[in-house]
């Protein structure tokens, strides 16, 4: 059955809060340290490098692509962002499926959210050691590797204020990477950079037109460019380890909602509107192209220094997420009962150890089979992000009924439009899982994010016989 709704009514920030007693995790995270996260969650590798390969398919038309991908993303945001006010719960989207759809829409949730985290803690980490080894090719790869995981993992046992620290100036280098590429892109526009000739419109309606390859290729753009918004769903895991998660989700993801939409589409039209669609490569920057044609020395490197604060940032975030994940579902009694366990300053140092193993594995495999295990783990991600957000639609869908039945008064924050918005997300979610099973490039990957949401589901299926049983033989 599903879970109460409850809450725990916010408290007022202390100087000097009490110690948190073993178990429970510590509401350190301050306003600002949130509104950082909530705005660098979403900046990526995948915006940097990835959207090159989204231009070179869909030409200008890749606006279009992105401006559908951030609303998909941002009713998401909005839709959690609502819950986790009302609700603040370290496992988010995965307490909300337990209260809202039963104990095995929960456990299977969290541990699709956890077995992913931990598949994108490893690709981060090793892409990012990729990058410090050409920087420093008389040193390992896989012993930068091995010490950058370390670090991190240790600054996530250290205490959330650390993770919290961390992530606040990664997001600050990310968002004034972008603010200033926009500034000097709309002053390149406008002929204000010496040296550049401002090309009008031409690579917006010159070279096939807006839609060179057809409105097919926005499909194929949406494809490529839509898994660059994941992430954002940290910001909600934290709120609940700050001193007032309703205020601070909820000035977060407003706060959060037209700036991400700015980088990304305003980044982007900058771009397409600058270079030329067919000059774009695959797997090179389209920024460093950009930055290149306006004669910025060095602008390869600097971008690549941008990625790799991405790929660190990004990193750190999914070991937060992914370690309050583990603790949320022990707390549930989804999970073994030791990932309980905090620090004195609050932070669950078996959890993170846990959601790090993998990453230390991979380190291993990247060693042996280099420039092969990456790939391979891509694939098994695929869309299991896409399944994540229809569970935050469902969810949203029933608390949010039961919450103006039961408890209006939480609802600090109410999503418009509700609920033709929340089926219009859900219904925009199974679409794009649709066009990933027609697609060739991206069925292999729905492929397994489907097989791992199965073995989860039958293995959440056995767990409610066993209780069942359990229950009949009178335990």
């Amino acid at each position: 059955m599903p879970a109460p709704l409850t809450q725990t009514p916010p408290t007022p920030a202390a100087p000097a809060p009490p110690a948190p007693a073993d178990g429970e995790l510590a509401g350190a995270l301050r306003p600002r340290h949130l509104t950082m996260l909530a705005l660098g969650g979403v900046i990526g590798a995948g915006l940097f490098v990835g959207s090159g390969t989204g231009l070179r398919i869909a030409g200008p038309a890749i606006i279009l692509s992105y401006a559908l991908a951030a609303a998909l993303a941002l009713l998401v945001m909005r839709m959690l962002g609502e819950l986790a006010a009302a609700m603040p719960a370290s496992g988010s989207f995965s307490v909300y499926a337990d209260r809202a759809l039963g104990r095995w829409a929960g456990f299977t949730a969290g541990w699709l959210y956890w077995a992913v985290t931990a598949i994108a803690i490893a690709i981060e980490l090793i892409a990012a050691a990729t990058i410090l080894h050409q920087w420093m090719p008389a040193v390992p790869q896989w012993a930068i590797a091995l010490v950058a995981l370390a670090v991190f993992t240790q600054s996530n046992m250290l205490s959330v204020s650390s993770f919290g620290e961390a992530e606040f100036w990664f997001a600050g280098i990310k968002v004034a990477a972008i603010i200033a590429f926009l500034a000097l892109g709309v002053a390149a526009l406008c002929g204000a950079v010496p040296g550049v000739e401002p090309p009008g419109m031409d690579n917006l309606t010159g070279r096939g037109g807006f839609l060179p390859q057809g409105w097919d290729s926005v499909v194929a753009g949406l494809l490529t460019v839509v898994f660059a918004f994941g992430g954002m769903e940290v910001v909600t895991m934290a709120a609940a380890e700050s001193g007032d998660p309703a205020r601070s989700v909820t000035k977060a993801v407003s706060s959060a909602i037209w700036r991400i939409s700015l980088f990304y589409l305003g980044s982007m039209a900058v771009i397409v509107t600058l270079l030329p669609w067919d000059a774009a490569t695959p797997g090179r920057s389209p920024y460093v192209a950009v930055l290149d044609r306006l004669g910025i020395p060095g602008a390869g490197r600097l971008i690549e220094v941008v990625v790799l604060i991405a790929l660190l940032s990004a990193m750190n975030a999914n070991l937060y997420g992914a370690s309050r994940m583990a603790h949320s579902l022990a707390a549930r009694g989804e999970a073994p009962k030791a990932l309980l366990r905090t620090s004195a300053r609050g932070a669950p140092r078996l959890a993170v150890a846990a959601s790090a193993a993998f990453g230390f594995v991979a380190i291993a495999l990247d060693h042996r089979w280099p420039e092969r295990i990456l790939p391979f783990l891509a694939k098994a991600m695929g869309g299991s992000m896409l399944y994540m957000w229809l569970t935050v639609a469902a969810a949203h869908l029933v608390l949010r009924r039961r919450l103006e039945r039961e408890s209006p008064h939480l609802l600090v924050v109410r999503m418009r439009g509700f609920p033709y918005l929340s089926w219009l997300a859900a219904a925009g979610i199974v679409a794009v899982l649709v066009l990933m099973a027609f697609d060739p490039e991206a069925r292999g990957q729905l492929g397994w994010s489907t097989l791992l949401v199965l073995v989860l589901l039958a293995v959440a299926g056995v767990r409610a016989l066993r209780t069942r049983r359990d229950r009949v033989r009178g335990r």
